[in-house]
């Protein structure tokens, strides 16, 4: 359990025994598959920031703790789409669920959470609440169809991959910290704050991650490095490193996203690395963390408040 988790300790120890207890089914394979995804463990960032986002606006209920599960939910469904989508092997360093179970029912255990996540929304009877998740839903799906229409494709501007990863990404981490405020009651202009530091930290925490994938190893990041350019993904260093090299070294990470193939992998990486793409990714990554932190000004300062700026420094400074 890191630092910041230890704040909210006991509450978010109820939020994974909530996430056991509503993983039942009278279906074997659904709580097989979800079990399996669950048990991979991770370090669960944002039902994490439902709970800090709500206690440091004055929430004084439990039914925060069934929303961060709900967000949970959310995510580990986009996470079993993803890895089918994707036609990923290697997740948090063991088989994906895809590659152990097979695609269709991870594609329809998927299913199962997102609807088990929308049970659970009704029974905190919040309609504000039931807006943000539906759209944040919508949204995410959104971001998960333009980035496939975008593999493949080398002419994808730093502003399309950013407008991605808003929706892919930083969208349920947005959703997880406004919802707490939301529950909490906090006024509009806090729901609003809370909303835009779970936002940039979205993308702070997508900005790392994409460099990661290309200056981290298989051992930390728990996936086989190199599987953005696999997957034919336009990430910002590939779009940066593009922009900023030699020809030579534009053409061939053009070829190799185009193709979705590493056998140039050494030379692509000797490209990210001689134009600077590393430290442009992580200095965005940076501003974002810091625009994340700015955004609690306003708030009281707690345990609570200090975890969340915590939060965004290890967002940028973590190696997994």
């Amino acid at each position: 359990m890191l630092p910041f988790h230890q704040v909210v300790k006991s509450e978010f120890n109820q939020v994974n025994e909530l996430i056991l207890s509503q993983l039942h089914s009278n279906v074997g394979l659904v709580e097989n598959i979800g079990q399996y995804i669950i048990d991979a463990g991770g370090k669960r960032l944002r039902p994490l920031l439902v709970l800090l986002s709500a206690n440091s606006c004055g929430y004084k209920g439990t039914q925060h703790t069934s929303l961060a599960a709900i967000i949970e939910f959310i995510h580990t469904a986009t996470l079993l789409h993803d890895d089918v989508v994707d036609t990923s092997d290697l997740r948090r360093g063991r088989a994906t669920a895809n590659a152990k179970f097979g695609n269709a029912p991870s594609v329809l255990v998927g299913d199962f959470l997102y609807s088990r996540a929308f049970q659970m929304l009704v029974a905190i009877d919040n309609m504000d609440i039931m807006r943000i998740i539906a759209d944040t839903t919508n949204i995410i799906s959104e971001g998960e169809v333009q980035q496939l229409i975008n593999a493949g494709n080398p002419d994808v501007t730093e502003d399309t991959y950013l407008e991605v990863i808003r929706k892919k990404t930083a969208q349920l981490f947005d959703a997880a910290a406004e919802t707490g405020a939301v529950l909490a009651g906090a006024t509009p202009t806090l729901q609003a704050a809370m909303g835009r530091y779970g936002h940039h930290l979205g993308i702070a925490f997508q900005l790392v991650d994409d460099a990661l994938d290309y200056n981290g190893n298989t051992e930390d990041l728990g996936k086989n490095v190199g599987d953005d350019l696999a997957e034919g993904k336009s990430t910002l260093p590939l779009i940066y490193a593009m922009q900023n090299g030699t020809p030579d070294q534009a053409a061939f990470i053009r070829s190799a996203i185009e193709e979705g193939g590493i056998d140039q992998m050494d030379a692509i990486l000797d490209a990210i690395n001689t134009t600077g793409a590393l430290d442009y990714t992580m200095l965005c990554a940076k501003q974002h963390a810091e625009q994340a932190q700015l955004c609690l000004r306003d708030l009281p300062d707690t345990p609570e408040r200090k975890a969340m700026l915590e939060l965004a420094d290890f967002a940028i400074q973590r190696k997994s």
